[in-house]
């Protein structure tokens, strides 16, 4: 790998596993510092060990400004600053408008679109200090268009993307150098997805029907969304603000 984001430093939420992992081993193989931020501390040490050196691991609850305050500034110490934060983290649960309960619905949004906020809220400061950088929102296509069965998730993630425009244009404004821009994908193969089939009475079923629905014909993969983050955290990046980077394999074009 080259050294696009050599010399910068990163906290990634939801880094344990699945998309955020995929990203903090590109981000770091690009010469990044990098904070793997999970609930998960097993298989968030064991990321960390797997990156070696330039990789730290912090327990952190997104739905805790208090974990927030702690951690960015953790991180920030650790790596001398910080330029990049990816809002990663996220749960789904299925559910149509009449059958969700408040309960569901209010933890989704805690995990999926008050996370996303209070990182925001509490990184921009940080990542204006060392000159600029970049914030990346992980939405989902579920943000961008309805779907019957996931309400409060296509709610959290509509959230996150409007969110995304709002801090975009807040930090324009301030001309503090802080970019913010979201990434929107498609079915992908991660441990959410993963569970998802496994929940499924007709797993294999399932597995084609997604499938079935992305153009390409396939599921996207962890790498590949790691390899959009990276560019948006570059400085190849640095004109783009504000924007919505869909990936899903032409599925929102059908």
């Amino acid at each position: 790998m080259g050294q696009r984001l050599a010399g910068k430093a990163a906290f990634i939420t939801g880094g344990a596993s699945g998309l955020g992992r995929a990203m903090a081993e590109a981000f770091a193989a690009e010469g990044a510092w990098v904070a793997i931020a999970d609930i998960d501390r097993v298989r968030g040490e064991e990321a960390a060990r797997r990156i070696g050196s330039a990789a730290i691991f912090l327990a952190h609850d997104v739905t805790s400004e208090e974990q927030w305050v702690a951690n960015l500034g953790a991180a920030a110490t650790a790596f001398g600053g910080l330029d990049t934060l990816v809002n990663n983290a996220g749960i789904g649960t299925r559910g149509n408008v009449e059958n969700t309960t408040l309960e569901e619905w209010r933890r989704i949004h805690a995990v999926n679109l008050d996370g996303p906020f209070l990182g925001c809220k509490h990184a921009i400061a940080l990542i204006a200090k060392a000159g600029g950088g970049a914030i990346i929102n992980i939405s989902s296509v579920a943000g961008l268009i309805g779907a019957r069965d996931s309400a409060a998730y296509c709610a959290s993630k509509g959230g996150v993307r409007l969110l995304t425009k709002s801090v975009a244009m807040h930090c324009a404004h301030r001309k503090n150098g802080v970019r913010c821009n979201s990434i929107h994908p498609v079915y992908t193969d991660t441990p959410m997805v993963e569970q998802m089939l496994a929940d499924s009475r007709q797993p294999d079923r399932m597995l084609q029907a997604m499938k079935a629905m992305v153009p390409l014909g396939r599921l996207g993969t962890p790498e590949e969304l790691a390899a959009m983050a990276v560019y948006l955290a570059s400085e190849e990046a640095r004109f783009v603000t504000g924007a919505e980077f869909v990936f899903d394999g032409g599925y929102t074009a059908n």
